[in-house]
């Protein structure tokens, strides 16, 4: 189990959970976060024993963005190494299940980040939005590639221009995530899907549905027509497709032998 300076790490029944953790200031992406995240899910990824990944904070926040502690001269100087990408491993890269458990606020980079994660829950009462206009620069982490994807072009502009806040109803109406819940709520709520995606699908057909849903953004109808007959050209001849239906036959838990990874990737 890795250990870092700014995040907890735990997994169980394969299922790991990436906890951010500077809660005296609210969790906000400094001190190397941005690098830990990125290694936590480069090796979370690749371990084939972790089925699915659960995002949090620890409360009472989820993220506070950028870590404001530099005043004025917090974006003054980005330097030449400077990437607005937010982590250099978009959780859309991780081949499994990236499930953001929003269980209270996350503004700026904070949401941004979680808008990377492949479904998002949040806490009802909490204060969501991309900030940034406010503060002299712009949305970052892709936010202008996923937030027309998301919530299409006219919510877009509106979180995205007006920088301003809301809370996780009106979150989940723009279409930014499909659960609002009381915040103590989130966190069991998201642990719960991951446990049923590590103990009831096939981990190759999830990974390769995964990298086809982000991939499809970029991709006309016909190209989304090919890849799937690809994926399923690949995944059919594998014992899974087997194991899959005799398991709902037999009414019994399925035993995977497939690996968490797109089978037609090409490196």
């Amino acid at each position: 189990m890795p250990e870092y300076r700014t995040l907890l790490t735990t997994v169980e029944d394969g299922v790991a959970t990436i906890t951010l953790n500077r809660p005296r200031q609210r969790n906000a992406v400094g001190d190397g976060m941005r690098e830990e995240l990125a290694d936590a899910y480069r090796v979370f990824g690749a371990d084939d024993t972790i089925r699915a990944i659960v995002l949090t904070g620890t409360p009472p926040a989820f993220c506070a963005g950028a870590d404001l502690a530099a005043g004025q001269d917090t974006f003054a100087a980005p330097g030449p190494q400077f990437s607005a990408a937010g982590v250099d491993v978009p959780a859309w890269e991780v081949p499994k299940p990236v499930i953001a458990a929003v269980n209270g606020h996350a503004i700026g980079l904070g949401l941004t980040l979680a808008l990377q994660c492949d479904l998002r829950f949040f806490a009802a009462d909490a204060s969501y939005g991309v900030v940034q206009v406010r503060r002299g620069v712009v949305g970052d982490a892709y936010a202008h590639w996923a937030l027309p994807r998301l919530a299409g072009i006219a919510n877009a502009a509106e979180v995205l221009l007006t920088g301003a806040t809301f809370d996780g109803h009106r979150a989940v109406e723009l279409g930014l995530g499909s659960r609002v819940l009381p915040a103590e709520q989130v966190l069991p709520a998201a642990l719960e899907v991951a446990h049923d995606i590590a103990a009831n699908t096939a981990p190759m057909s999830v990974a390769a549905s995964k990298r086809l849903l982000w991939d499809s953004y970029d991709l006309d109808r016909a190209a989304v027509g090919a890849r799937e007959t690809e994926i399923h050209r690949a995944v059919m001849g594998h014992a899974d497709a087997r194991e899959g239906v005799l398991a709902f036959l037999e009414r019994r838990a399925p035993r995977w032998t497939g690996r968490p990874a797109d089978p037609t990737r090409r490196v």
